[in-house]
């Protein structure tokens, strides 16, 4: 039965429509239980009904037509209690209906199962049979299993706006993914794809198609070329029979086997590189389903050789300039930092991507260059969104494809109030980050670019928090050596003196890899990672801390800080080196006074060992971002589980509030450095808790200074102890907008839906 499942699955993923997905689904459902019927009810929100969508043994005319409320009838029970429902007489059941246009009069047995996503009923999937017969347990297992797979080719058709549309052009889509950068802003979608990968080709109608076809026969020219001259200089290396395989794959390449489909294919409508995608994805698909093993494996070659001439045609369409919309929103499986190069930063607008995490260096760029971006949308369909109209959130992490004026208009309207505050704010930048009775809130900023502004930046803030030293690591293809480090580091001590600059030392491994230095886990975030890795290699991390400590010559401006510090063994060692590497350079004549160091707060055991820290250390940091994930075991990057990521979780709040009480107590200097410190909301909560400093990303600064210059000390401090007497993130999010309702401060949060109002 693994095998059938298997099998029904890989045909319903590569149906081309979610009404061949459904008709696949049915038919092969049938068979493979030996039942008389199965059919498809899709949950229609428009209205609120339950609709028969496809099936195999009832009348075809009550396709489209027959729908019950839930609740309504055997499917709308299954689809109320979401629970399946197995009968042997299903017309003796008292909830049973009778609809004359499916003839199922004729049916007795019935077993039904809903179809669920993320805790949402999209259908119901329903078999029957003529003869009494109660289906066994797995029959019930077997569908289940298929309605759950069935759950998530809905809700990809549900995002990409085809659910409920199988003959119209498809209307809005919504997709969401993780905000990994600020702002909104509507624009037309350009789809990046990298090169030679057939899952990411846009669908583009060609001008010239005798054109199409000539690059095509060209390209395919080229890889035979390629396969006949590896043939020869192989030919006396391998046996003849595994030599006889590059004549195969010749005769795959002739015109009467991929060439004249693909030829076909673009005289229908589609260019070069689509047309030769869709054909080889075809193939391989078939051949992957097929019982004879060495069929099977040649799927594999079928995508090569698709791979090979598809370099040569897109080599051949990346000769010229790419034209760019005015507002581009650049859209890719995985986007990296010499694509956002290759588009003029005039027409730059936004970054989507189906990959990607809001730690990677792409987010960390686009955050510093102030584009609003949103990463790992999973069900984005890139091959559609080339050219289409979209609008891009970032603060809630959304993408809009094709939206409806009142949207359009309604984001407008946002995108200009946001305008208009970010003039009104700009104002006020230059004054300092004071309470209204007379409290000082030092706010300083997150870096690890020259892109920063650093002239600009310095007479706002109190200083660097946060400099991400991984930065300059990501962008060469080695580890920088200890000259290329200092000089780096040296950039931004002297930019910013005399102002202190937090620099934490190498943070790599969990989302961000470095390409010369991969880390390979099953469970990154908890594996090898931050100080881990610089301790196991501590010739990295003496190399680091020589150039830090000699970039700070005469300008003592220098604090070091450790990073996923779990235990105090991690900073004495740490410590070691750095007094290891005073010394080795006061040997050398370098006269360096020992700077400050501090550690991460991000890992919750490091809450519970807060007096042995403070013996060590100077001040503490509190890496909201990472604690949040470990206290509430969520993976922020993840869009499946991102809904339970919240820094306003009590257990976050509460925390955060005994983490600020106990370095007081212990006299030792406690900043926040996370996402929450960026937040309006969250800041004043911090300010109230007792921290002594917030840093964060540069677009954060004004609205942060805006909040803390309104609200009083006082104030601040009754809020956290409103707060953290409330049972749930939600409830605390609620008290928070009240509030700032009541200070006529709501401009200064950001926007949100309209049921979230």
């Amino acid at each position: 039965m693994l095998d059938v499942l298997r099998r029904i699955v890989q045909e319903v993923n590569g149906a081309r429509s979610l009404d061949a997905a459904l008709a696949t689904m049915v038919r092969r459902i049938r068979k493979a239980m030996h039942t008389d019927v199965c059919s498809i009810y899709l949950f229609d929100a428009a209205q609120d009904r339950l609709v028969l969508m496809n099936t195999i043994g009832l009348r075809s005319q009550a396709v489209g037509h027959v729908s019950l409320r839930l609740g309504e009838g055997l499917v709308g029970l299954v689809g109320q209690r979401e629970e399946p429902l197995n009968l042997e007489d299903a017309p003796s059941h008292p909830g049973f209906r009778y609809f004359e246009e499916t003839g199922e009069e004729r049916f007795s047995s019935f077993l039904g199962v809903p179809v669920i996503h993320q805790r949402r009923t999209l259908g119901v999937l329903v078999v029957q049979q003529q003869e009494k017969r109660r289906y066994d347990e797995g029959d019930e297992a077997f569908l289940v299993t298929m309605a759950a797979q069935l759950a998530g080719v809905l809700a990809h058709a549900l995002a990409t706006g085809t659910l409920n549309r199988p003959t119209r052009t498809p209307g809005m889509a919504t997709f969401t993914g993780v905000a990994a950068s600020p702002g909104m802003v509507i624009g037309e979608a350009r789809v990046i794809a990298p090169p030679a990968d057939l899952d990411s080709v846009p669908d583009l109608v060609p001008t010239d198609t005798d054109y199409e076809i000539r690059r095509l026969g060209e390209a395919i020219e080229r890889v035979r070329g390629e396969i006949r001259a590896a043939g020869a200089r192989l030919s006396s290396r391998i046996p003849s029979q595994e030599l006889a395989l590059f004549d195969v794959y010749e005769q795959m390449l002739a015109d009467a086997a991929l060439g004249q489909e693909v030829e076909k294919r673009i005289r229908e409508g589609q260019w070069a590189p689509g047309a030769l995608a869709d054909v080889v994805r075809r193939h391989a698909q078939y051949l992957e389903r097929v019982d004879d093993d060495y069929l099977r494996e040649r799927a594999a070659d079928v995508r090569d050789l698709g791979r090979r001439v598809l370099a040569h045609l897109q080599q051949e369409t990346s000769d010229g300039p790419h034209e760019y919309p005015e507002q581009c929103i650049l859209v890719g499986d995985e986007l990296s930092v010499t694509m956002l190069g290759e588009v003029p930063r005039e027409r730059l607008a936004g970054l989507v991507s189906l990959k990607g995490s809001s730690t990677s260096h792409v987010a960390i760029l686009a955050r510093a260059m102030g584009i609003p971006t949103v990463l790992g949308m999973v069900d984005l369909p890139l091959p559609r969104l080339n050219g289409a109209p979209v609008i891009l959130d970032g603060h809630r992490g959304r993408l809009f494809v094709r939206p409806e004026e009142d949207l359009i208009g309604h984001y407008r309207k946002l995108i200009d109030e946001e305008r208009a505050l970010a003039e009104v704010l700009e104002h006020e930048q230059h004054l300092p980050s004071v309470t209204p009775d007379g409290h000082t809130m030092p706010l300083m900023v997150n870096t690890g670019l020259a892109v920063d502004a650093v002239a600009s930046l310095k007479p706002r803030i109190a200083g660097v928090g946060l400099y991400r030293t991984e930065v300059p690591f990501m962008i060469t293809e080695r580890f920088p050596g200890e000259q290329e480090q200092s000089r780096l580091y040296r950039d931004q001590l002297e930019g910013f003196a005399p102002l202190p600059v937090v620099m934490r030392t190498l943070d790599i491994g969990g989302d961000k890899d470095l390409p010369y230095f991969p880390i390979h886990e099953a469970n990154p975030f908890l594996g090898w990672r931050g100080i881990r890795v610089t301790l196991d290699h501590p010739e990295v991390l003496m190399v680091q801390l020589r150039a830090m400590l000699r970039a700070s010559v005469g300008l003592d401006n220098l604090r070091i800080m450790l990073p996923m510090i779990t235990n105090v063994d991690e900073v004495d060692m740490a410590l070691r080196l750095l007094d290891r590497a005073l010394k080795e350079l006061n040997e050398e004549g370098v006269s360096i006074r020992r700077p400050e160091v501090g550690v991460m707060i991000e890992v919750p055991a490091t809450l519970y060992q807060l007096g042995a820290l403070a013996e060590r250390v100077d001040f503490f940091s509190v890496g909201s971002n990472d604690l949040t994930q470990y206290l509430l075991a969520v993976d922020r990057n993840n869009p499946r589980v991102a809904d339970l990521y919240d820094a306003c979780h009590p257990a976050v709040l509460s925390a955060l509030a005994q983490l600020a009480a106990e370095s007081r107590r212990l006299e030792m200097p406690a900043t926040v450095c996370g996402e929450l410190a960026g937040d309006p909301c969250g800041a004043l909560l911090l300010t109230g808790m007792g921290f002594v400093g917030l840093s964060m990303n540069a677009p954060s600064l004004p609205r942060v200074r805006a909040a803390i210059r309104r609200v009083p000390l006082s104030d601040a401090q009754a809020l956290v102890d409103e707060t953290l007497g409330l049972p749930t993130a939600r409830a605390v999010r609620a008290h928070l907008i009240e509030r700032f309702a009541q200070w006529q401060l709501t401009h200064l949060l950001p926007p949100r839906d309209e049921q979230e109002r």
